[in-house]
């Protein structure tokens, strides 16, 4: 845990008027340390911790702080299995990644809570009925990982299609059989975009640059994406069936959990590679491991998926007498998943270039500097 202190003194001249309203005594024995003290005392500098961070995000925040908060930095992600550590109780603002399971027993935790800054776009980590029922903001970072994660989803979907990894693996250990590494070309094939926002519209790009076939599964269509990229819109059961590969950027609602289910695997090609580097609930992941063992489909590129924290979390793995049934199938299903060959799983990192996380904690800064100002940028609720 790092804690950044309000330092500067050009800014706390600033502040000077309000101090001397705020403490009665003589200007020439109103030093550095009052001046301080006063300002953090009268809540004229709020306070902000960031967990889940990294040391490069570290770095960063550091070369990029003004000066005009008191900040703490905290490696570790938020969530119920343990209490918050005191010195954070009070704190006006808090930052998260994806990491953190930010529910109600959490949040009761901080007393002065008005701000939640995302490092991310999804907010479904967050009890957003929680932050509107006691007047939290809660504000996300769009538009960060646009190409970074369609890059990535390209990645796994060559990775898949041209056997690279199995290549690796089986060069590596001395029993290269080029039968069995015989791949897929991408071009002239069907893939099918679920979801054409920012990062499916960057996807499709792409894919027209590879001189693919586009289908593409969204409620709202874009011209440009039709006039200049040849994007065909069509209906969810036609994508399946049509589809070389599928590549997964929409968002979760509560209409479309699981919408990758048992029945939508029947439906699609045996060639088929699916990639979802969406969200992990869209698909149902003891379905998709049966249509692989099966032969339904031919393989798969994930970054996400359903429950993952299980993999990776400390707490949540030597915990497990704590978690649900349903958890505890998926960690099962997850973990059987990293057996299979034709199949390739990222810890969610398709985000993660050096590009995408400056932009990521810039407009995170900039969410907490616009807040601080009176105003609320890229909000996710109503409150």
């Amino acid at each position: 845990m790092r804690v950044y202190q309000f330092r500067h003194i050009d800014i706390l001249l600033f502040y000077y008027k309000n101090i001397k309203k705020l403490i009665s005594v003589p200007d020439e024995i109103i030093t550095f340390c009052v001046i301080i003290r006063a300002v953090i005392n009268e809540g004229l500098i709020m306070k902000i911790v960031y967990f889940d961070v990294e040391n490069y995000e570290e770095e960063f925040l550091k070369e990029n702080n003004d000066g005009k908060y008191t900040y703490f930095l905290e490696q570790n992600p938020l969530n119920d299995l343990s209490p918050i550590k005191k010195e954070y109780e009070d704190a006006d603002i808090i930052s998260v990644f994806t990491t953190s399971r930010v529910n109600k027993k959490v949040l009761e935790q901080f007393k002065n809570l008005k701000l939640i800054a995302l490092r991310s776009v999804g907010f479904n980590h967050i009890d957003t009925d929680y932050c509107k029922e006691h007047d939290i903001a809660v504000v996300n970072s769009p538009g960060y990982g646009n190409i970074t994660v369609a890059e990535f989803a390209l990645a796994l979907l060559l990775n898949v299609a041209r056997k690279v990894t199995e290549s690796y693996t089986d060069y590596k250990n001395g029993c290269v059989k080029p039968e069995n590494l015989m791949g897929t070309e991408l071009c002239g094939k069907t893939v099918g975009i679920v979801g054409l926002g920012a990062i499916g519209s960057a996807f499709a790009k792409i894919a027209h640059g590879l001189s693919m076939n586009i289908l593409g599964f969204d409620k709202y269509e874009k011209e440009e994406l039709k006039q200049n990229y040849g994007v065909k819109y069509t209906d969810f059961d036609t994508l399946l069936k049509e589809s070389d590969f599928i590549s997964i950027h929409a968002p979760l609602t509560k209409d479309n959990y699981h919408m990758f289910d048992e029945e939508s695997f029947k439906k699609m090609k045996k060639t088929a590679i699916i990639v979802n580097t969406g969200r992990g609930e869209l698909i149902d992941t003891k379905a998709l491991y049966d249509a692989i063992v099966n032969k339904q489909i031919a393989g798969a590129g994930l970054d996400v998926l359903e429950k993952e924290e299980t993999i990776t979390d400390f707490d949540y793995i030597v915990g497990l007498n704590r978690l649900d049934k349903f958890t505890l199938e998926q960690t099962i299903i997850n973990s059987q998943l990293f057996r299979l060959d034709n199949v390739i799983v990222t810890p969610h990192t398709a985000f993660n270039s050096r590009e995408a996380i400056h932009r990521i904690l810039r407009t995170t800064m900039s969410n907490i500097n616009e807040f601080s100002s009176g105003n609320i940028q890229n909000n996710v609720i109503k409150i």
